[in-house]
């Protein structure tokens, strides 16, 4: 029987279509292929695996953007992949909804942790065992976002595997019950599998729409205006945090716990 580190040093080339030596020590990841595209704009790169599952491009100075897809199961999937080439720091750009009259749409969220509202984190460890992000990356995070003259939020995400919830009062009731500041589909399962592949790994989300209120459920038309409006700042801090950890050199260390 293969291994872990055989299968998945065939499968990550497989899902990207990126030769393994082209992969940089720092990764950013992303939902979405215009933040792909950006990136190999901005940068003159080539975009690899256009046609797959998780198409990637990587800049000159060694930073990569792959897009995972949507849900858990592809963050874990990616999340496992990536630990055969063992980064030194990956970063995940994605969006999320508000869940608090402070998180207005372009605001931006640090997450301090993640609740495993997904299920898929379960297979990894315990569900006593809580999903953090490497805290040393986010300070790079948060130094660039502060240097952008932009403000942003702390507070705890809830992750949930179910993509159709907007129309469930109960639901709604237990997002209030919890105190979260945001809801997405990807952060717990990124920081539970980051930490089992021994990963650093942090998030930036962006507040792409409000849906606990009535008018603030995304649709087509208002991510079109989210993406317009804010996603290039989005994609830009996220650069510039991870170019700077690079170029700095500094060792995040991952401890157990």
């Amino acid at each position: 029987m293969l291994d872990k580190l055989e299968i998945t040093k065939n499968w990550l080339p497989r899902y990207t279509g990126m030769p393994l030596d082209r992969f940089g020590d720092y990764i950013l990841l992303t939902n979405f292929h215009n933040y792909v595209q950006q990136f190999a704009d901005q940068f003159s790169c080539d975009i690899y695996g256009e046609g797959r599952t998780m198409p990637a491009a990587t800049n000159s100075d060694g930073l990569t953007i792959i897009n995972f897809g949507m849900g858990s199961s592809n963050a874990a999937t990616i999340m496992d992949l990536l630990g055969s080439i063992h980064p030194r720091g990956v970063l995940f750009l994605g969006k999320c909804g508000g869940l608090k009259k402070s998180t207005e749409i372009g605001y931006f969220i640090l997450p301090i942790a993640a609740i495993r509202g997904e299920g898929t984190s379960d297979d990894y460890f315990p569900p006593a065992v809580p999903a953090l992000p490497s805290f040393k990356l986010h300070k790079f995070v948060s130094d660039k976002i502060l240097q952008h003259d932009v403000d942003y939020r702390t507070g705890v995400i809830y992750t949930t595997n179910r993509r159709v919830w907007e129309h469930d009062a109960a639901f709604h009731q237990k997002l209030h019950d919890m105190t979260c500041i945001g809801i997405d589909m990807e952060t717990a399962t990124l920081f539970i599998v980051g930490h089992a592949n021994e990963i650093s790994r942090g998030a930036l989300l962006l507040v792409s729409d409000v849906p606990v209120t009535p008018d603030g459920v995304k649709t087509e038309e208002s991510d079109k205006k989210v993406t317009a409006e804010w996603v290039g700042l989005h994609l830009q801090i996220g650069i510039e945090a991870m170019t700077e950890l690079g170029l700095k050199g500094e060792k995040i260390k991952h401890f157990r716990y």
